[in-house]
């Protein structure tokens, strides 16, 4: 009948404008008009943890990259953290650079150091890469502690605030957060769709499958660690400018169990579940705030049960719910104009073909 094919008609637009309304890019700018107007009302203790949010949410994007998507397990995240933090603060205390030299300077160091030391590491693969990135995270905290002629040891060191001439360090400081955030998760985005976005993610997929097609393992895997490094390398130095004080126990193994909870609660492959993971993992650690002893135990139970029981994570979940959350790497368009998501041989095939018409 007329009025069964209407109502119909109007719980399927319906359902569209209640899809786009929660997608990903929805929240998103609802998201950042908030950010945005964060400072005109909050009080400095929530315009820090404002910062702090921004700051995971790098962290998180950039370890998702080499993780998520290219399916390397690494535990070196929280040292080229540490490494971005430690390059700005000591070119700003040794060398009276500002911050806008030095953060640059110290992520770019984070990139370099981070792309250098995993090479060896590279031919490896599961729990002997993980090893392999464990233990060249416990060797940078045994240099940030033992190196007391540069990194001043146990103690840590007081890094300067940053002076902006029309608003206070703090509020300056975060709108700065907030720009190189929102500019590295759509730089997240748009490498993900590349040729280099589709080449990781047939790797991913399978190592042999994509090697046969005549994709160059060593090549991307290299780019995956390095591109992970300078994420983890600017949210370094933003840390420190948020901070104003840089010390080895702020990068330990706890934050990197921190780290890989962001990432899998949110869900792995996803860089709009790397935001939500961020959001989730800060506002837990706030709630645990006065039980700063069960925090340990609180974040590795989380980690467990997700991979346990909820192996896609939170964007998983919303993915299978809602289609706006399904990632789409390569698409080919019917008649109707609607994306029809490829498989992982595909994926690879047209990695392939992006690399031999790459010069």
């Amino acid at each position: 009948p007329t009025w069964l094919n209407c109502r119909a008609a109007r719980m399927t637009t319906d359902g569209s404008i209640v899809d786009r309304l929660l997608s990903p890019t929805a929240i998103g700018l609802f998201g950042l008009c908030a950010m945005i107007g964060l400072p005109l009302i909050a009080n400095p203790y929530l315009l820090f943890v404002g910062t702090q949010l921004l700051i995971f949410v790098i962290l998180a994007v950039g370890l998702n990259i080499l993780v998520g998507y290219c399916g390397q397990l690494a535990f070196s995240h929280a040292a080229i953290f540490g490494i971005g933090a430690y390059g700005a603060g000591l070119l700003k205390v040794h060398l009276g650079w500002s911050f806008l030299l030095s953060v640059p300077a110290g992520a770019a160091l984070a990139c370099l150091i981070g792309t250098t030391i995993a090479l060896p590491a590279l031919r490896l693969f599961g729990l002997y890469l993980a090893l392999a990135t464990l233990a060249f995270a416990q060797f940078a905290q045994w240099v940030f502690l033992n190196w007391e002629k540069v990194t001043f040891g146990a103690g840590g060191f007081r890094v300067p605030r940053p002076v902006f001439g029309f608003v206070t360090s703090e509020i300056g400081t975060f709108y700065i957060a907030l720009g190189a955030t929102v500019i590295l998760v759509i730089l997240a985005g748009r490498i993900i769709r590349s040729r280099f976005g589709r080449a990781i993610i047939a790797i991913r997929d399978g190592e042999v499958a994509a090697e046969s097609l005549g994709i160059n393992l060593l090549r991307y895997k290299a780019l995956a660690f390095g591109l992970s490094a300078l994420y983890a390398g600017i949210a370094g130095g933003l840390n420190a400018m948020t901070l104003s004080f840089v010390a080895p126990e702020t990068y330990d193994l706890f934050l990197a169990v921190l780290l890989k909870a962001m990432i899998v609660l949110g869900g792995l492959g996803s860089i709009a579940g790397s935001v939500l993971g961020a959001g989730i993992v800060l506002t837990l650690l706030e709630l645990l705030r006065a039980f700063k002893s069960a925090q340990e135990i609180v974040f590795g139970a989380v980690l467990l049960a997700c991979v346990l029981f909820a192996p896609t994570g939170l964007a998983g979940y919303l993915s299978s719910r809602l289609s706006s959350w399904r990632e789409r790497y390569v698409g080919n368009y019917g008649k109707a104009g609607a994306a029809i998501p490829l498989g992982s041989a595909e994926v690879a095939a047209s990695a392939k073909h992006m690399s031999e018409r790459a010069p």
